[in-house]
């Protein structure tokens, strides 16, 4: 963990508080709905799908492909500076939500689209993980 963590953070609301705390601990969750399974992210108090208020934290897979990307080259926050070229991409998770991430451990050159990842946790600070995507190996 490094304290001196030069970029962004998450600040978590009270309805993502819970995907926060879940990846300190290094679990993948997203909010599931009872009434009709669907999984959704970012997260809301109601099912975006049937609007049900009743709904769990569930334990995902961390597993999906890359939907799209950009690799970025220029330096928009000072954080950064030592990170460019860096891509981001929009994994298309296998439970069906889409989810803004890094890809890592992947040369740019082989990073596409459909590439298959998984969840990876990086533990920036003491108060927090962020969840980032490297290639299934």
């Amino acid at each position: 963990m490094n304290e001196t963590y030069l970029k962004p953070l998450p600040v978590p609301s009270e309805e993502s508080r819970p995907f926060w705390d879940a990846c300190r601990r290094h679990e993948f969750r997203l909010q599931r709905c009872a009434a009709c399974q669907r999984y959704w992210f970012p997260p809301s108090n109601v099912c975006p799908e049937c609007l049900s208020d009743q709904w769990e934290w569930a334990l995902a897979s961390g597993h999906g492909t890359v939907f799209s990307f950009v690799v970025f080259h220029r330096v928009y926050h000072p954080g950064f500076r030592d990170a460019v070229p860096y891509p981001v991409a929009i994994i298309a998770l296998d439970e069906g939500p889409r989810f803004l991430s890094n890809v890592i451990d992947c040369p740019l050159d082989e990073l596409r689209v459909g590439l298959p990842v998984e969840v990876v946790f990086d533990d920036v600070t003491d108060d927090c993980t962020l969840p980032k995507f490297r290639p299934v190996r």
